[in-house]
């Protein structure tokens, strides 16, 4: 079922790419991937194995961090991974993260309400190395309620 999960953040980050140009941003060695995608996405078995809470008016924000070694080879990575969100009359709400790690991939996901066609910018701090700064990803999703 976790391996489902990941599959299905995996395509939202794909179809992403096609409109934000790139499903993630790079920090040096390392790849911060994002994507958000309408909880409604999820069957409801997978949802309650990683309390998620579904509604037509509630996201899916998930994060993932991937390390590129010198021999080229990707994992991901586990870190420290907080953030808010805020629409446009920059009302701010704390975005909670749950950590899901399966086999190799390491992943984090939280979950905000939204309305109809809100723009919703995301403004996540990710911290993969505890002895240096953490990495600062912003951007703006607008989300639809689904019918």
């Amino acid at each position: 079922m976790a391996k489902w999960l990941m599959g299905i953040a995996l395509l939202v980050c794909t179809s992403v790419s096609v409109a934000a140009d790139k499903p993630f941003e790079v920090f040096g060695k390392y790849k911060v991937y994002f994507s958000v995608f309408n909880s409604s996405f999820i069957t409801p078995a997978i949802a309650q194995t990683y309390n998620i809470t579904r509604g037509k008016d509630r996201a899916i924000i998930n994060i993932a961090v991937v390390e590129t070694s010198s021999s080229g080879d990707t994992h991901g990575l586990p870190a420290v991974v907080k953030g808010e969100v805020a629409n446009l009359m920059q009302q701010q709400r704390t975005l909670k993260f749950t950590e899901i790690r399966e086999q190799d991939a390491v992943y984090y996901i939280a979950s905000t309400r939204f309305s109809n066609e809100e723009v919703l910018n995301f403004d996540i701090s990710v911290k993969p190395d505890p002895n240096k700064k953490p990495l600062s990803l912003r951007f703006t999703k607008t989300l639809y309620v689904d019918k």
